[in-house]
């Protein structure tokens, strides 16, 4: 079989190698076994030698170890690592060691992920150990109502997600009572996923089923499993309420990986080829090589648009191999889903093109290659994407290649930024107020709130129960909080978001083809937006806030939709200040306010074709932030005259935002930012960036504490950038309300180089 090093030879032949900008070899990790302790009940060590599986990794053992003594634990080790064996064998130990016992309640374990896939793939790893005795089910949205009863009353296993746990167990906690009874474990899968927003709400649907749990006399055991995440204990430990103990030492083998940053070519017009095209091309050539490879792209579109293009290039020169590649995402019928797997394991398919739900531990690994087409936004995904290659400890390739975005064409640039650094730190806040107050009404609502529960929500509950007892949601009593209305709270909670949705409706038939946060709803599906939903275009007719809907129809008509918008801040309260050599940094708490006023049709080449007024209301979103001001006569004194301050500002503050993931694990959409050249609050040209959720999320924290990384490493992408007025790759956006004017490429350097200058 041809290296890796043979397999990027010939992707990098001829004007290519100009491309190919830095190589990594990642070196192989050899294999660390131990044995399987007598704690393992004899029927699941059965199924586990019949499985071929006669001695765990290092790390499983290490796992099980601990969930067996009842310690909370996190297994955090990387790509096709085994975890699920970690937290599976003492689940099915307890199950069926009671059963042989005649226990009068088995013990059950409740498994939670964050995608109704990786549910269905675990329970189909259950199903082919096939030990005796165990009755595993998945339930979600998909279960039949007639499977539902049986799964309540009958099931010991159940495979589900936190969206159902929060809407449906825990409401309807009484019809669970046999199986909350006998909660012995709990399994969070994937638990690096849940940050910011998301992750606060988990942590509050967890605390919920804890106090539910213990109304039935059950202190299950969490047992967790993440990608390789800078703090894993500590994570875990915010998610649950709980002490967690962290399992980080990878005891399986592994191949050594060669890893590739590339950037794609540049047209004679100036205009660079995007990473979609350019991974669709390098897929072509591996396929057709025979090089086994999956090519991860951002969005689904972008995953259809990569798979398209190597097959429309395999059709010219191969088309035998082009019928090999397909394109994998979420929105997939699980039983196409499950062709595509089988394809790959047996080598029909040569060439995929996937979303992260492959990335989210769908069982496929053991491939050639891997191309990521666009940094994936945080070093856990880029190597839980790159560990899909390997098979059986054979040495694999992997290449990023860069976006036409700050951050990678930074990353490309400065190989030490992804191979010399650690993970990220996952942000979690679970005492975030906007959302722990409404699932405090939830809790209350599961179960009357007492003075006992104060504690396991957090030091500010007592403050949130006595503003919901005066917004008449909860109503108080000698011996606890009540839930005071007649509808059910839980309804009105959104976990993946902080805020309501709204429906996108096919407006011939009244189908729900999709939703989009309702934060979102006026940019992006406004009268008149053209809106892409999973490859099909649609042309909004009329957005009715009322009743969160916007009515669509489908069809491209030809050109796309920006929306333009205005906003302010004001500085509601600073909880931190640095003093810097030439400017002040704050972190605290803000009112943003903003409204859509119009948008503008652009045709593919840029061309704007028409302006159109709207007429929406203003939207406030109270928030955190960081921000950092610099005195007039000090900009004037470096360079930017004070025509330029504006344009210098706003240049500055777009790359900033573009570079944030680089230390907080967020997306250029989970953070806004605004800029004024005198701001009324400051006195001062300021520059901000907040979260985007109602409460804030954590990620301007995390930028306040890192600042100057964040702020050198902003410059950094400037300056390197080959542009000469500013670009995507650098001070453009494409979320900017004000179609990316005024920018001063120029100006946000030396804004930069100000922000980062020493005293003394």
């Amino acid at each position: 079989m041809s290296s890796p090093a043979q397999h990027l030879s010939r992707i990098t032949r001829g004007a290519r190698s100009e491309r190919l900008l830095h190589v990594e070899v990642v070196p192989a990790r050899p294999a660390r076994l131990a044995e399987w302790p007598e704690a393992v009940e004899p029927p699941v060590l059965a199924a586990l030698l019949g499985a071929g599986i006669e001695r765990p990794w290092s790390h499983q053992r290490e796992a099980v170890d601990l969930a067996f003594a009842g310690q909370h634990v996190v297994l955090a080790t990387g790509t096709a690592s085994g975890k699920s064996l970690g937290y599976l064998v003492p689940a099915l130990s307890a199950v069926v060691g009671a059963a042989g016992r005649g226990g009068l309640r088995r013990p059950t374990a409740l498994y939670l992920s964050p995608t109704k896939a990786l549910a269905a793939d675990q329970l189909a790893r259950i199903e082919a150990l096939a030990v005796p005795g165990v009755r595993a089910a998945t339930y979600d949205g998909d279960t039949p109502p007639d499977e539902r009863r049986w799964v309540r009353e009958h099931a010991d296993v159940v495979l589900t997600n936190p969206d159902l746990l929060h809407h449906s167990l825990l409401p309807g906690h009484e019809r669970w009572s046999g199986f909350l009874r006998g909660l012995q474990y709990v399994v969070v899968d994937e638990c690096h996923v849940y940050r910011g927003v998301f992750g606060a709400h988990l942590s509050a649907v967890l605390r919920r089923l804890r106090r539910v749990a213990g109304r039935y006399g059950a202190t299950p055991t969490f047992v967790l499993a993440s990608a390789t995440v800078s703090d894993p204990a500590g994570h875990a430990s915010r998610l649950t309420g709980l002490p967690v103990r962290a399992v980080t030492t990878d005891g399986s083998p592994r191949g050594a990986m060669t890893f590739a940053l590339w950037e794609p070519a540049t047209g004679a017009d100036g205009e660079r080829r995007s990473a979609t095209t350019e991974a669709a091309e390098l897929l072509a050539d591996l396929v057709e090589d025979g090089v086994q490879t999956v090519a991860f792209a951002r969005s689904r579109a972008g995953a259809e648009a990569l798979a398209t293009g190597a097959r429309r290039r395999l059709e010219v020169s191969d088309p035998e191999a082009a019928r090999t590649v397909a394109a994998y995402r979420g929105g997939y019928l699980p039983q196409d889903r499950r062709l595509l797997e089988r394809g790959l394991r047996a080598g029909d398919i040569r060439g995929l093109a996937a979303t992260n739900a492959l990335e989210l531990g769908v069982d496929v690994s053991g491939l050639d290659a891997v191309l990521l087409a666009g940094w994936p936004g945080r070093r856990a995904s880029l190597w839980q994407q790159a560990g899909r290659a390997g098979r059986s400890g054979e040495d694999s390739l992997a290449v990023l290649v860069a976006a036409d975005d700050p951050l990678d064409a930074y990353l490309v640039r400065h190989p030490e930024a992804i191979f010399g650094a650690p993970v990220e730190t996952t942000v979690v806040d679970p005492e975030n107020p906007h959302v722990l107050a409404p699932h405090l009404a939830a809790a209350a609502a599961e179960l009357p709130i007492g003075d006992a529960d104060l504690a396991l929500f957090g030091p500010g509950t007592r403050r949130l129960l006595d503003v919901l007892v005066a917004s008449g949601i909860l109503r108080r009593r000698p011996t606890g909080w009540f839930w005071a209305r007649e509808d059910r709270p839980a309804e009105h909670i959104s976990l993946r978001g902080a805020s309501e949705v709204v429906a996108i409706v096919e407006t011939r038939t009244g189908r729900v083809v999709g939703t989009v946060d309702e934060a979102a709803a006026h940019s992006q599906v406004h009268t008149g937006a053209v809106h892409l939903h999973q490859g099909d275009t649609w042309v909004v007719t009329d957005l009715d806030l009322e009743q969160r809907a916007a009515h669509a129809v489908r069809g491209d008509p030809g050109w796309s939709t920006h929306a333009q918008s205005v906003s302010r801040f004001d500085i509601l309260g600073t909880d931190r200040v640095t003093d810097r050599a030439r400017v002040a940094t704050a972190f605290g708490s803000v009112r943003v306010t903003s409204k859509v006023t119009a948008f503008t049709r652009r045709l593919p080449s840029g061309e704007v074709i028409g302006q159109h007024a709207l007429d929406l209301p203003e939207r406030s979103l109270t928030t955190k932030a960081v921000w950092w001001t610099v005195a007039p006569e000090v900009l004037v004194a470096a360079g930017v005259a004070e025509p330029d301050v504006p344009g210098a500002l706003h240049a500055a503050e777009h790359a900033a935002i573009g570079m944030l993931p680089l230390v907080a694990t967020s997306d250029r959409w989970d953070v806004g930012g605004v800029s004024t050249a005198l701001h009324p609050d400051t006195g001062l040209p300021t520059v901000m960036v907040f979260d985007g959720y109602p409460g804030g999320a954590g990620f301007a924290e995390r930028a306040f504490e890192a600042f100057e990384e964040w702020v050198r490493a902003t410059r950094d992408a400037v300056l390197g950038c080959p542009c000469r007025t500013g670009c995507p790759a650098c001070v453009q956006s494409p979320k900017c309300g004000n179609g990316n004017e005024p920018l001063d490429k120029a100006g946000a350097v030396v804004v930069l180089e100000l922000a980062l200058a020493r005293t003394g």
